[in-house]
């Protein structure tokens, strides 16, 4: 017979807190007949046993852990000593461990899923005492003496895996079956996931490009969790098709899921649920992303569809070995470094097939497809939006002087281009991002426009440049910029600085360079021969600046490393520069360790079939609405230094940069005090 080598969940929590009857639901639903049940209550050998038994079940989880049948001498309680009688437990595909102890330190090695259930104290005693009241309350202190030095010294809670809340209006088993998927497959396998259903709304008046924003404002309106990702620049040459989708991902449903990495730890909730999926948040995403197996022939031109939507920001460059440095805002709490959620909602709206397709759950369906029918051809009026007025930490001298500091880097041959950046910086008492956004769209139009929500922070960005995007069929594509002009005052100005940046050797070589970065970011997980330079230094022209920009394309080896290729590729080279490491190292000494927070990051969507399209996070105005009611405000900008750069024509770069969302804004670029 096969020896049966089991995945062991434990289940912890304080007395009372409901772990077992937790458990028996946790039983009926992965299979009773998958499931074997160990009561830790049974190991116990008196009132002052806790500690010994959590050394004792590591014992029996070693023995199960190898196939074999556990057993153990039962206690006798009215007597308080050791039974006559024996117990054993036999291996299943699945054993359950419940009681207060089960995430000993000493067994937690052969744990494959640990689950920790919090609850009040008052309702725990309440549940304890009316459960074994007779027995219980002579030892109450006495047990809770142990529980709290359990909870001191083995610090179960923070090694669970999984956090359930008993005391949520979902049930811990509800908050359990929300995060099932995202479990290993024995456990996860085989339950029921909410979905969404797809429906082609048809007969229909669909939206022109500028009414997206109106569709979006109303539908998104009491979602903690929204986004809108799509081109404004349809007035445009689109040579790439970038224009050719507006996506609408909303989270209707509080309890959607979230992925967030804040410093070293990496969670998903679910409503009162979380899953803590380890340090990294490439590795976590690895172990969730892509969602469903390869298909053999992935349709040819599917549209997208997100399963993830949201941001990774610029210091999750500590995972590739740079500094780690916290984004802490001004009331002191600090920014996630990654935040993405899952909507439940999705309505993508194809520009060339005229097509428009509502995806959301069976019970939001009806309601949704009326308001957007009702929606759809409206129009926004303008809100007032009071002007911010900006600061920037950078003087025009100063900068001048980290040009030079730079210089000095490159000519020592530590690096060979460094992005220098800056921010500028306004706290306000009123403000509406969206309104900002809004503006943004009509006045400077971009490829990679986005408004992105995600509880108290929002991002209002007419992003020009894509990071990476991954198709359903596994094609890599970078397209970095590098190299700007202003728009001229007449169209005969306006050529000569087109043809000045298409010639300039300094604004070739920037680009080249990246170009040369991102080959090298791209091949790592790209199938060998596949990678290609399909534009080089190519010129593109936007409402308020002209940009070079050059398209990069390779082919991924296996889907499955997706994540894994958005890791070599991050940050943006464009806004490192070259060698990426070691540059960023220099980076945070010339930008005074400053956190970039969001701004060189990406923005973007994963698709649950391996398809990804994140934009770099320029031209873009960070929102962080503050404990104290007012809005925190940041601008990133900056430019590439080369050996031959010039300060002044540096510091010029950044305020051409600033143009377009100052001026949108009805901001001026601030005067610092020491020019």
């Amino acid at each position: 017979m096969e020896t049966v080598k089991p995945l062991i969940i434990a289940l912890d929590g304080r007395s009372g807190a409901g772990k077992t009857s937790l458990a028996n639901a946790l039983a009926q639903i992965l299979g009773s007949s998958r499931v074997a049940l160990l009561h830790v209550e049974d190991l116990y050998r008196g009132w002052q046993s806790l500690a010994a038994t959590g050394r004792r079940l590591a014992g029996l989880l070693e023995t199960l852990r190898s196939g074999h049948q556990a057993t153990w001498t039962t206690w006798d309680w009215a007597a308080n000593t050791p039974g006559t009688g024996q117990r054993c437990l036999a291996p299943r595909e699945i054993v359950i461990v419940e009681g207060v102890g089960s995430l000993h330190a000493a067994g937690r090695p052969h744990i494959d899923l640990g689950i920790w259930l919090d609850a009040d104290d008052e309702l725990r005693k309440t549940r304890a005492l009316g459960r074994d009241g007779d027995t219980f309350i002579p030892h109450w202190q006495l047990w809770a003496e142990q529980e709290q030095e359990y909870l001191d010294t083995e610090h179960p809670r923070e090694a669970a895996d999984l956090l359930l809340d008993a005391e949520s209006p979902d049930s811990p088993l509800e908050q359990f079956r929300r995060l099932a998927r995202f479990l290993p497959p024995a456990i996860g396998q085989g339950l029921p996931v909410g979905g969404g259903t797809d429906r082609v709304l048809e007969s229909v008046q669909l939206p022109a490009p500028e009414c997206a924003a109106s569709l979006f404002e109303a539908l998104s309106a009491g979602c903690r969790d929204a986004a809108l990702l799509e081109s404004t620049s349809h007035g445009f040459e689109d040579p790439l098709g970038r224009n050719r989708y507006t996506i609408l991902a909303l989270a209707q449903r509080s309890t959607s899921p979230r992925l967030t990495t804040i410093g070293q730890q990496t969670t998903l909730d679910s409503g009162a649920g979380s899953l803590r999926l380890g340090t990294g948040f490439f590795d976590a995403l690895g172990g969730i992303w892509p969602a469903t197996e390869q298909q053999e022939t992935p349709a040819a031109d599917p549209a997208p569809l997100p399963q993830w939507v949201g941001y990774l920001g610029y210091e999750l460059k500590r995972e590739l070995g740079a500094r780690d440095l916290a984004a802490y805002l001004p009331d002191g709490s600090v920014r996630a470094d990654a935040r993405f959620f899952e909507p439940d909602t999705l309505l993508v709206i194809d520009h060339q097939q005229r097509t428009l397709v509502l995806k959301a759950p069976a019970s939001l369906l009806e309601s949704t497809e009326h308001r957007v029918r009702q929606l759809l051809g409206t129009r926004r009026k303008p809100a007032h939006l009071e002007a911010p007025v900006f600061s920037c930490p950078d003087s025009a001298a100063g900068y001048r002087q980290k040009v030079r500091a730079a210089k000095e880097q490159i000519r020592e041959g530590n690096t060979y281009e460094v992005c220098l950046t800056t921010e500028l910086q306004a706290v306000v008492d009123n403000f509406s991002p969206f309104e900002a956004y809004c503006r943004l769209r009509v006045s400077s139009p971009a490829p990679f426009a986005h408004y992105l929500r995600l509880g108290q922070l929002e991002v209002a960005s007419i992003s020009p440049e894509r990071f990476v995007s991954i198709s359903p069929t596994g094609k890599l594509r970078a397209e970095p910029i590098k190299g700007t002009r202003p728009r001229g005052i007449d169209e005969q100005t306006d050529l000569a600085l087109r043809h000045d940046l298409a010639t300039h050797p300094k604004d070739r070589a920037e680009n080249i360079m990246i170009v040369d970065l991102l080959r090298n970011d791209l091949s790592h997980y790209a199938v060998p021969g596949s990678l290609a330079v399909t534009r080089l230094c190519a010129v593109e022209t936007y409402a308020t600046v002209h940009q070079m920009v050059s398209t990069i394309d390779a082919q991924l080896r296996d889907r499955s490393l997706a994540a894994a290729a958005l890791r070599e590729t991050f940050p943006p080279g464009s806004m490192t520069g070259a060698p990426k490491l070691s540059t960023m190292n220099i980076l945070d000494h010339l930008e005074e360790g400053r956190s970039r927070g969001l701004y060189s990051g990406a923005v973007g969507y994963l698709g649950a079939d391996g398809s990804a399209d994140l934009a770099v996070v320029i031209r873009t105005l960070v929102c962080d609405h503050l404990a104290d009611g007012r809005w925190r405000l940041g601008l990133g900008l900056g430019g590439a230094i080369t050996a031959d750069s010039d300060p002044q024509e540096e510091w010029d770069e950044v305020r051409t940069k600033s143009v377009g969302v100052l001026g949108a804004l009805g901001s001026a670029f601030p005067v610092p005090l020491h020019r």
